[in-house]
């Protein structure tokens, strides 16, 4: 018999990536398009992300008229399937903020046999909330998950409120514009790994001091902009999409 037959093999530690996805009316056509390609293309570059310390997961909340659970709870990237989103309806990206926070703790989405380290959270609009989003991003603000999650928001063409995704990230540093179906793609490819790699992996000290996650996800958006000057284009008078 084998003399390790007994001993129980160790329990990876588990991180979720939330994709937080607008699904509103003024997604239809080549945004929603876009989002739906480059998730679904990214998902074999998460696979192997966490090695053998973290188990990344997946989950996907979609909002317009309410909001929704794209699966009923965080799925292993080495088996998360995307279902393509369509899109319809208003805004409601306050409800959105609420079921997030509602989720997010050790009884629901962050559940672990070991322990959870802290998400990242990937929201990505085109748009102006048209609920109370105030009143949900302060109930998500106490939630002590997102207070050390990595967020990074994705300002889809010229007509979104930015100084409302900066409140959701709490920098505008976090914030990227993007006014192509291509610039989309390549960012939610870049984002979704870097903020992975980030997360699942412990900080090293610098200067005597440990730099937060966060704060270690915009340099990386700062270094991808200057490697990649498309990244970084501004709107021009014509409609982008």
């Amino acid at each position: 018999m084998d003399d390790y037959s007994n001993i129980e093999g160790i329990v990876r530690r588990q991180m979720v990536l939330f994709f937080v996805v607008d699904t509103s009316g003024s997604m239809i056509g080549e945004k929603i398009g876009a989002v739906n390609t480059a998730i679904r293309e990214v998902l074999p570059e998460l696979k192997d992300v966490g090695g053998s310390d973290v188990d990344l997961k997946i989950a996907c909340l979609r909002f317009s008229s309410g909001c929704s659970w794209m699966l009923p709870s965080p799925v292993s990237a080495e088996s998360f399937k995307w279902n393509n989103l369509d899109a319809s309806g208003v805004t409601d990206l306050g409800a959105a903020y609420e079921e997030l926070s509602d989720k997010m703790n050790k009884d629901k989405f962050l559940s672990s046999p070991s322990a959870s380290v802290a998400p990242a959270i990937f929201l990505m609009s085109d748009g102006d909330p048209t609920d109370d989003h105030k009143k949900g991003l302060a109930v998500l603000q106490k939630n002590n998950w997102y207070k050390y999650a990595i967020k990074v928001a994705l300002a889809i063409g010229k007509n979104t409120n930015k100084d409302v995704l900066k409140d959701f990230t709490g920098t505008i540093e976090a914030v990227i514009d993007v006014y192509t179906p291509e610039a989309l793609k390549k960012w939610i490819r870049l984002i979704s790994v870097s903020s992975s790699q980030i997360g699942s992996k412990s900080q090293p000290m610098q200067d005597g001091e440990i730099q937060s996650k966060q704060d270690a996800m915009i340099d990386q958006l700062k270094d991808m902009q200057q490697a990649d000057p498309d990244l970084s284009q501004t709107s021009t008078s014509a409609d982008d999409w």
